[in-house]
């Protein structure tokens, strides 16, 4: 997630604050953010769209890729909330700037997390997370898309399920830290030009699922974690660990969703293929119980 957040004092006469039909005078501080950095900076008071675009690519352009687009929304203390701006809006206090997630296969990377024989019995609906994950490594490989594979201390706890073809897998490595983020896995990243985006999956959701998505947020890199693909051994946590991670601003979606939005148009060369995997709809591992 990419947001630029303003302060200052609502224009005068002002009920919902944050437009101005007219420029005045001074600048409006501007906390500039890009997942967990944050950037001071200000602009002129009656600035648009174009004038914050500018600003916030300034600071991280070369952090972000240049293809997508960008909302610009304003804190609305009525409902305390952020709602979209209106046309031609003017800054005259707090907004926030966020980009939409998009997804291209030249800039994707798949994460599949411990998905291991020994977790079988524990894990909530593991059956379904295995079915799910495999449909992603299936489109993964369809699409070119690199996968990097960790599993938990195999020695005691497993290798990775039978079921989960790892065929042309990128790495597999073994662990004994919680989070993917090892220091083999960040020089693959580095071999993979133009990495933009994280597709995360596995087990489990409150822990290692969690610690990598925070690790790779850190790094600049956007994450999407696959809801219908990931579980823990109780639905607590698991439940609790996927609100968290969307309160801190990573994506957290659907198999279905994952896989059309990296095809994106139906002549797509390869959506025939995709179509294909998706022509059962994914098992809804007890998710739509606590929706």
């Amino acid at each position: 997630m990419a947001a630029a957040e303003a302060a200052a004092p609502p224009a005068s006469g002002g009920g919902g604050g944050g437009c101005s039909p007219a420029g005045g005078g001074g600048s409006v501080p501007v906390l500039f953010c890009f997942s967990v950095f944050a950037r001071p900076s200000s602009v002129p008071h009656g600035s648009g769209y174009e004038l914050l675009i500018q600003k916030f690519l300034s600071l991280y352009g070369d952090q972000i890729d240049m293809h997508r687009k960008f909302v610009v929304q304003l804190f609305a203390e009525e409902w305390s909330q952020y709602i979209d701006l209106p046309k031609g809006f003017l800054v005259s206090e707090r907004c926030k700037m966020t980009t939409l997630g998009n997804l291209t296969p030249s800039s994707t990377v798949f994460f599949c997390c411990d998905m291991q024989e020994r977790f079988r019995p524990a894990i909530k609906y593991f059956g379904d997370i295995i079915s799910v994950g495999q449909r992603l490594l299936q489109g993964a490989r369809l699409l070119g898309i690199p996968v990097i594979v960790t599993e938990q201390y195999p020695k005691g706890l497993g290798s990775t399920v039978q079921e989960i073809d790892l065929t042309g897998a990128k790495l597999v490595l073994p662990k004994t830290k919680f989070s993917m983020v090892l220091p083999e896995v960040e020089a693959a990243l580095a071999e993979i030009p133009g990495v933009r985006s994280v597709i995360l999956f596995g087990v489990e959701t409150h822990v290692c699922i969690q610690q990598t998505a925070l690790e790779l947020i850190g790094r600049g890199l956007e994450v999407h974690i696959v809801a219908d693909a990931t579980s823990s051994r109780s639905m607590m946590d698991r439940m609790f660990a996927l609100e968290r991670l969307a309160r801190t601003g990573i994506i957290v979606t659907t198999s279905e969703a994952i896989l059309l939005q990296l095809v994106a148009d139906k002549e797509h060369p390869k959506f025939k293929e995709i179509q294909n995997l998706i022509k059962a709809s994914a098992p809804e591992s007890g998710l739509l119980s606590k929706v």
